[in-house]
């Protein structure tokens, strides 16, 4: 049975290009980078190639990049170490209505300490309220945490109107952004979204699973999580993960130089899967996109009938892989806060699939996947 993986935002496959890159640091160049022979400088400069790739693709400067084990390290490093290096100035924190688990998470460890947390809204659209953020800001607000590219149904959030809205009523706040599921699929700058920091990770964009980086802007410094060695300028300790570093940073290069062929691609899948979804009586492609719109590589589908668990089970059965909300969720158990936060009751938050492309996602892949939806309406319709 042919396989259709559909569930590029859980994770993607590994580029070839990467592959190549990190063979050499899984063999014979396996030096520690903080060794001062041959072999560490050599791990050691493999490591800073990387850092300049990262930083490239983001619009940082080297000394900005701070390599992670992944993005779940890089936002928890930037919303605990930021609010606690900021606690003097304020002890406010105010995170986006759909934040990653590892976000919002973090912003309750705070409240533990003395923080409070307040989150903003979403509008009817389903883009951000910017007046709801407006309002919630105050003088001690020391944090901001908002995705870019939310992981469940693929809406872009205007990041840099929101900097502005920040930095107006909020001066002395840093705007940290949640990367992660954008890089790839839309730019990622720091200085275009207006934000000190930004978390990324390998695997959502063909990169190695276990690497990541958190992005700082010039001048903004969180206090480590990690501590040991000093590695990372010691904001985060530890022997470099020198192959997934590199994997990392050959990944970021790939996306610096497709990105526009991929947006393309990702819009074609998405037109191909809106149009073939009319044949699946009662499903409904999601769009919560407000202003700023949807990037195509995410798609949510509203299904008729049972959970959409019990569709993509189904689904699996004839070979075809997708997921019911994100990866972290789905672990966890229960229903999306995300999905919530659009507006759907708990019984249609149950009912909503993701699709998810990468790159190499083809119009035969999107066809089959659907000629399956199909199929399981079929299944469920008769009771089998």
């Amino acid at each position: 049975m042919p396989t259709v993986y559909l569930d590029n935002a859980a994770t993607t496959p590994l580029a070839p290009e990467v592959r190549a890159a990190m063979a050499p640091f899984l063999a014979d160049s396996f030096g520690n980078p903080s060794s001062r022979h041959t072999m560490g400088v050599s791990a050691a400069q493999a490591v800073e190639v990387a850092r300049g790739q990262v930083a490239r693709l983001t619009g940082a400067e080297l000394a900005g990049v701070v390599f992670t084990s992944g993005g779940t390290e890089a936002n928890n490093l930037a919303v605990l170490g930021l609010a606690r290096a900021r606690a003097k100035l304020g002890r406010h924190v105010l995170i986006g209505p759909t934040e990653h688990p590892c976000v919002r998470d973090s912003a309750r460890a705070l409240a533990t300490e003395g923080f409070e947390l307040t989150t903003m809204r979403l509008d009817a659209a389903g883009g951000l309220d910017l007046e709801d953020a407006r309002a919630r800001l105050r003088p001690d607000t020391v944090l901001v945490a908002q995705m870019l590219v939310n992981n469940e149904f693929g809406t872009i959030y205007p990041l840099a109107r929101l900097a502005r809205i920040v930095r107006a009523s909020a001066p002395q706040a840093v705007l940290h952004v949640d990367a992660v599921q954008a890089v790839g699929k839309v730019e990622v700058s720091l200085g275009e979204l207006g934000a000190h920091s930004v978390a990324l990770s390998a695997h959502k964009f063909h990169g190695p699973k276990g690497a990541g980086a958190l992005v700082l802007a010039s001048g903004v410094r969180p206090r480590p999580l990690v501590f040991g060695g000093e590695q990372e300028q010691g904001l985060r300790s530890g022997t470099e993960n020198v192959a997934g570093i590199v994997g990392l940073g050959r990944a970021a290069e790939l996306v610096e130089r497709r990105l526009s062929e991929a947006r393309a691609r990702f819009a074609e899948r998405r037109s191909e899967l809106a149009r073939e979804l009319a044949r699946v009586r009662g499903a409904e492609l999601l769009a919560p996109g407000g202003s700023e719109g949807v990037a195509p590589a995410i798609c949510s589908v509203l299904l008729p009938g049972p959970p959409a668990e019990v569709w993509q089970h189904h689904l699996e059965a004839r070979g075809v892989f997708t997921s019911v909300g994100s990866a972290c969720q789905a672990k966890k158990g229960g229903i999306s806060p995300a999905l919530l936060a659009l507006g759907l009751d708990e019984r249609r938050a149950k009912q909503v699939l993701r699709l998810s492309f990468a790159r190499e996602t083809s119009s035969a892949e999107v066809l089959a996947g659907v000629d399956a939806l199909c199929a399981v309406a079929e299944e469920l319709r008769a009771g089998t």
